[in-house]
């Protein structure tokens, strides 16, 4: 509990800090850019969605245009030190209701399998920031994700320890992308967020063998492997049947992605996006630093 207490702040807390967004300022627009080449008919979809009532035909693209009215995102709007305090005030404005971003802790984590390098990319909620970096809980037993981090049994995966998160705030029209190494949460670290979910999601990660492939009972014609599933939970609801403290997996726990780069997307009409990045620069016998720049678009 300790370690949860050390927490420099989390996504709970994320809306007591910085000062959001002018919400007059972030309104729609939808100015558009020029027609796609006419196709051949073979696409099954043609973007942008919705622009047709065929979703085969040529469609217009909206600009991003939110932040014109503001001159954009310049250097001097970033915090000079640091991608964690720029990712918190980012995350702040994006967490106000009247910006009108749906769960701003959802990102995309990506993951590569070594040999191979073969990418796999899943949906995932951030549940902490730290002076670390960015915190998520999942299975590390039997998921894909364990798979491509820490290797696999059968010597497919050597394990690959780099990993990546993508934000998209499109009310905001704002991403952020995080690439780093990733390292496991201790046991107590991992048991005191554990402790916050509700008893059905903790027997859950108990239950489920994640990614493993799930067979139909032959008995039953019409299971198509649910009813493995429903065996498994019913067997932890019997394993911790009336005790309230049920013990984190040692399978399942929290993962940190340290960074190593930080990139802040803000889009601009035209394509003409601002995009600027950190880079951790080491040092040896002292704190790290970080160098921010501009990228192109």
């Amino acid at each position: 509990m300790q370690a949860s207490c050390r927490r420099l702040f989390s996504v709970f807390a994320a809306t007591l800090c910085p000062k959001p967004l002018n919400p007059r300022v972030a309104t729609f627009a939808t100015k558009t850019m020029a027609l796609h080449p006419a196709q051949d008919g073979a696409k099954l979809i043609f973007a942008p969605a919705g622009a047709s009532a065929d979703p085969s035909a040529p469609g217009q693209a909206a600009q991003f245009l939110k932040a014109e009215t503001q001159g954009g995102l310049r250097r001097s709007d970033l915090d000079p030190d640091s991608p964690i305090t720029q990712f918190h005030k980012w995350f702040t404005d994006a967490s106000q209701p009247e910006m009108g971003v749906s769960h701003p802790e959802t990102c995309t984590l990506s993951t590569a399998q070594l040999p191979s390098g073969r990418v796999s990319a899943r949906m995932v909620y951030m549940k902490e920031l730290d002076p670390k970096g960015f915190v998520i809980y999942s299975n590390f037993g039997t998921s894909g994700k364990a798979r491509d981090l820490f290797g696999s049994e059968d010597g497919s995966s050597t394990g690959n320890p780099w990993a990546s998160l993508v934000f998209w705030w499109e009310p905001l029209e704002r991403q952020v992308r995080v690439e780093g190494r990733a390292e496991r949460l201790t046991t107590e670290e991992s048991q005191a967020y554990f402790d916050t979910r509700v008893r059905g999601s903790r027997l859950g990660a108990w239950s489920s063998k994640q990614s493993a492939v799930l067979h139909p009972d032959p008995a039953n014609p019409d299971d198509d492997g649910r009813t493995q599933l429903d065996k498994w939970v019913m067997e932890s609801e019997q394993r911790f049947k009336g005790e309230e403290k049920i013990p984190v997996p040692e399978f399942w726990g929290g993962l940190r992605i340290v960074p190593e780069r930080v990139e802040f997307w803000q889009g601009r009409q035209n394509r003409l996006h601002d995009r600027f990045v950190y880079n951790r620069v080491r040092q040896d016998g002292g704190e790290d630093k970080w160098t921010l720049e501009r990228l192109s678009p």
